[in-house]
C-alpha cells in the first residue's frame, strides 16, 4: 500500500513540486543506492567522467521534480540512462544525497582564471572551436555552463585524454566520394540514405551515401587533440580555473 500511495503520488508529480528528502536515515539510504547506482560514472560527484553534480545549481535540475525525473528517466541524447531497479522512495532519496552534495560544493580551485581565459583564448586556440557565451566556433561543445557541468578533475582529463570520454553528438566521419574527394566532419544526422556533417569550417554538407565509396566513423576517438603537452602544469591549473568558472546565466 505504502507504494502504491507513493506511485500514485509521482504520477501527479508533474504537477506539483516534488521536495527530496534531507533527514539522516534518507541521506544514509540516498548515499548507499548512490554508490550502487550511480558511482560507475559520477564517482564521488566530482570525479566520474559523468556530470559534476557536487554543485548546488545543476545545469539540467534545477529543481527537486526534474533532479527526479532525470532519475526516472534519464537524459535522451546523452549517456545518462534511466533508472533502474529503484523504487520511486529510492529515487527520492538518491535526489536527497545528490543535492547535499551540492550543498557542500567547492566554491574555489587553485589557479587564475583571468590567465587562464588568455590562454583559452590565445595558445590553447579553444575559441576556434568551442562556444562562450555565443561567441566562438561550433566544432566543440558549447563550454557556456561547462563549469556547472563538470568537476575540474573531470576537465583535466578531458583536456589531457580526450578520448577518455566521448560526448555525445560530437563524434567524427570521414567519407570518401566516387569523386576521389573527400569530407570529414561532425556528424550531425545520419539515416539509411544520408548523412549530414559540420565541416572544419563550420559548414553543414548533406550528402547521398550512394555518392560515397566509404564511410569511416570515429566512434571512440574524440575530434580533439590532447593539450597535454601544449600547457605547463601551471598554465593547466590556470585553464582549468577559468572552465570551472563558466556557469552561464545561472
Amino acid at each position: 500500500m505504502r507504494y502504491t500511495i507513493l506511485s500514485l503520488w509521482f504520477a501527479v508529480a508533474t504537477f506539483a513540486q516534488i521536495k527530496a528528502p534531507s533527514d539522516e536515515a534518507s541521506l544514509r539510504n540516498g548515499h548507499t543506492l548512490y554508490q550502487f547506482h550511480c558511482s560507475f560514472c559520477h564517482g564521488k560527484g566530482d570525479d566520474g567522467m559523468a556530470a559534476n553534480l557536487v554543485s548546488p545549481n545543476l545545469v539540467h535540475a534545477p529543481t527537486d521534480s526534474s533532479l527526479v525525473n532525470i532519475i526516472r528517466n534519464g537524459i535522451g541524447g546523452t549517456d545518462m540512462p534511466p533508472a533502474l531497479g529503484m523504487t520511486d522512495e529510492e529515487m527520492l532519496q538518491v535526489a536527497g544525497y545528490v543535492r547535499s552534495l551540492g550543498r557542500t560544493a567547492q566554491t574555489s580551485i587553485p589557479g587564475d582564471k583571468a590567465k587562464g581565459r588568455a590562454l583559452y583564448n590565445g595558445k590553447g586556440g579553444c575559441a576556434g572551436c568551442h562556444m562562450v557565451g555565443g561567441s566562438g566556433g561550433r566544432m566543440g561543445p558549447d563550454l557556456s555552463q561547462i563549469g556547472a557541468m563538470r568537476s575540474p578533475s573531470n576537465l583535466r582529463t578531458s583536456i589531457v585524454e580526450p578520448n577518455a570520454a566521448i560526448v555525445g553528438g560530437w563524434t567524427m566521419a570521414h567519407l570518401t566520394l566516387k569523386s576521389a574527394s573527400k569530407v570529414s566532419g561532425i556528424r550531425l544526422n545520419e539515416d539509411n540514405f544520408y548523412i549530414s556533417l559540420r565541416d572544419g569550417k563550420g559548414k553543414i554538407q548533406t550528402i547521398a551515401k550512394a555518392d560515397a565509396t566509404k564511410i569511416d566513423r570515429d566512434i571512440t576517438k574524440s575530434s580533439m587533440p590532447s593539450y597535454e603537452k601544449v600547457f605547463t602544469p601551471e598554465e593547466m591549473t590556470d585553464l582549468i580555473a577559468y572552465l570551472f568558472s563558466l556557469r552561464g546565466a545561472m
